[in-house]
C-alpha cells in the first residue's frame, strides 16, 4: 500500500471501515456539500455493495485497475483515465480488481436528493466472472 498511496494523485485519507464494502478501503473527502467529492482508494480485492444514487454520480479513475458494473450487464474493466457516468437510480457496484490497488475520485450529482441507497453484497459468483 505504500508505495501505492504515494503514487495517487490525491491523498489516500482514512481507512474506512463500512459494512457496504468487501475488504479494506481508504477515503478521503476533498469537498463537501454542495457537491460532494472523495477520493476512495480500494485494496486488491474489495469492492462495494450493489447500490443504487438518487441523483447519480461520476467515477474519474486515477490509479491501478478495477472494475465497474450495472445490474444485468458485463462487468467493464477500469484504468487510469477513465471516466464512468453513472444515472440516477441505475444499480451498480465499483471496485479493484483481484491483483490491483484502485482509486477513483466519486463526485456526487444532484446530493440534495439523498444518499445513496446500499443494497446486497456482489457475490463471489459475479465477482469471479471477471475477466
Amino acid at each position: 500500500m505504500a508505495d501505492f498511496k504515494d503514487s495517487l494523485i490525491f491523498p489516500a485519507g482514512e481507512r474506512f471501515d463500512n459494512e457496504n464494502f468487501s475488504g479494506e478501503v481508504w477515503l478521503k473527502m476533498l469537498t463537501g456539500m454542495p457537491c460532494p467529492v472523495a477520493n476512495v482508494t480500494f485494496a486488491p480485492a474489495c469492492r462495494n455493495n450493489w447500490h443504487t444514487h438518487r441523483g447519480g454520480q461520476i467515477l474519474l479513475v486515477t490509479a491501478g485497475r478495477g472494475y465497474y458494473q450495472e445490474w444485468g450487464k458485463e462487468a467493464r474493466e477500469l484504468k487510469p483515465g477513465d471516466v464512468v457516468e453513472i444515472p440516477a437510480e441505475v444499480k451498480h457496484w465499483h471496485g479493484a480488481a483481484p491483483d490491483s490497488w484502485f482509486s477513483h475520485i466519486a463526485i456526487e450529482v444532484h446530493p440534495e436528493l439523498g444518499p445513496a441507497t446500499w443494497l446486497e453484497p456482489v457475490s463471489d459468483e459475479v465477482y469471479g466472472k471477471l475477466k
